[in-house]
């Protein structure tokens, strides 16, 4: 669509700098990456119409340099950032630089992404706004005695949350009063090294809950919309790795009841561009708010599959200044969605991360089936960076089969040379309790751990390695830092079994 940008700079990398210039290209606007020496390799580089080297591999030095970031997009003409997730997504300053320079922030304003970032302040203006939020503090509190008295009020279990933070950082649960002051400071230290802000404050911790998001849209003519609930409860660390769309728990009351108080949410901040309203939603059907992530979340995909919209390309027409969509206009869910996080990952040893070069890569075909990937054979896996590779992405007419559709394209997806959270999924998926529904954040905690791998794990490897084995084309060589080259598959198995008699 001609006349939107003449060019976009992606501040970021990797599967999502990829799912953005793909929006670009719908919409021909050329892209332009940014790559670190690590990255020098990367798809996501070779993908773009140009590619500006901003730095080392260290985030703070590349990716999270804000100087090197708007110097990028000067250097190539470029007058519009997307900064896809993670990184620069959420920051202020970054949003607030790109406006002194004149260049679009395809974001929220830098006011908004600042009062929805501090957990306080958006508790008190969304209770102003008459938003259900979590019993607990308004505000924080130098004393023990302050939060002694709130934990009281709010009764026991309590959670500790920092105020700036988020992904599990400085947050401890507490059972009772006897281990409140341990675990404030223990928090304050952890915040104060995550987010140089030791600020923490106290609510009631919600037992066995379901983490239920709604996608919003605000463009800057005043319109406001949601585009239904995703369903985030299968997560590991407070981290989420499973969602679905839509959510089993929520019946079509619930539904718009919800619905409406996350444009009321989203109002309330002035708010424009994408973001998702985060609740939590308790045994009793209660639910709350939780926070709002102020820009495209990992898992808009089910969002895009279950409503047919391309959120990214709508963020570019609403940074533009165009009004949302007609389309967006009574808006159905059709079909049910789920997507699985394939992360380089041990998913058999407590998801420790995974390192080495992909040896062997093929995606999964068929309808329905969507990968959203910064992955190619060939690449060096490094601890650099976020761990996720790809974005495993079902749809179909039902949840069942869903299911079964992700079962088959999680089987067909062949990833050698790093370990992947892929057969944990498959575990997941064939749970009884997430085949019924019961999806709640303690699921991998009270489900998973006594899960034992199965031989079919390793008949399929078998195969996998055979196909690279046969292959008429070389499978490619890397050296290391210390000269030596990359591992055989059979080495980056780690121990194997067939049959009766275990290798290592």
């Amino acid at each position: 669509m001609k006349g939107l940008f003449n060019k976009i700079l992606v501040a970021n990398r990797s599967e999502i700098a990829i799912r953005v210039m793909n929006a670009c290209r719908t919409l021909g606007i050329p892209s332009v990456a940014v790559y670190s020496d690590a990255d020098k390799n990367s798809k996501h580089r070779l993908f773009a119409d140009e590619a500006i080297h901003i730095g080392p591999s260290p985030p703070r030095e590349s990716y999270l340099d804000i100087e090197k970031i708007i110097n990028a997009a000067k250097q190539t003409a470029c007058d519009a950032i997307h900064p896809g997730y993670g990184f620069l997504a959420e920051n202020p300053m970054f949003a607030g630089r790109c406006a002194e320079e004149k260049i679009v922030f395809i974001g929220p304003s830098a006011e908004a992404i600042r009062l929805l970032g501090n957990k306080i302040e958006s508790r008190i203006k969304m209770a102003e706004a008459d938003v259900p939020i979590i019993p607990g503090m308004k505000s924080t509190a130098a004393d023990m005695t302050t939060f002694e008295k709130a934990a009281e009020e709010a009764g026991y279990p309590v959670l500790i949350k920092a105020a700036a933070g988020g992904g599990g950082k400085g947050m401890r649960v507490v059972d009772g009063r006897d281990g409140l002051k341990d675990a404030v400071e223990a928090a304050r230290r952890e915040a104060k090294n995550a987010f140089d802000d030791d600020t923490v404050y106290l609510e009631k911790y919600i037992v066995n809950p379901r983490h239920i998001e709604f996608q919003v849209l605000a463009d800057h003519h005043g319109n406001t919309i949601h585009l239904f609930e995703r369903e985030c409860s299968i997560q590991r660390r407070h981290q989420k790795i499973i969602e679905e769309t839509p959510s089993v728990a929520l019946n079509d009351e619930l539904r718009e009841q919800m619905g409406k108080d996350a444009v009321r949410v989203a109002q309330a901040a002035h708010y424009t561009n994408a973001g998702t309203v985060e609740f939590l939603f308790d045994e009793s059907g209660h639910y709350y708010f939780l926070e709002v992530n102020t820009r495209l979340q990992v898992e808009h995909p089910v969002t895009e599959m279950v409503t047919g919209t391309d959120l990214v390309v709508e963020q570019i027409r609403i940074a533009a200044g165009l009004p949302l969509s007609d389309q967006l206009a009574n808006l159905t869910q059709r079909g049910h969605a789920i997507e699985c996080r394939i992360y380089a990952e041990d998913g058999e040893n407590n998801f420790f991360p995974s390192t080495g070069t992909i040896v062997h890569y093929s995606e999964p075909v068929g309808p329905g089936i969507r990968v959203d990937s910064g992955i190619q054979a060939g690449m060096e896996v490094t601890v650099d960076y976020d761990p996720i590779m790809a974005k495993l992405v079902v749809h179909a007419p039902t949840r069942k089969l869903a299911i079964a559709k992700m079962i088959h394209a999680l089987n067909e997806y062949k990833i050698l040379g790093v370990k992947t959270s892929k057969k944990f999924m498959i575990d997941v998926m064939r749970h009884p309790d997430f085949i019924a529904g019961k999806t709640y954040t303690s699921f991998i905690e009270k489900n998973m751990a006594e899960r034992q791998l199965d031989i079919d794990t390793y008949k399929e490897l078998a195969v996998a390695v055979a196909t690279v084995a046969s292959s008429s084309a070389a499978v490619p060589v890397v050296k290391g830092i210390n000269g030596a080259t990359s591992p055989t598959p059979w080495e980056v198995i780690g121990n194997w079994q067939i049959g009766g008699s275990i290798h290592e």
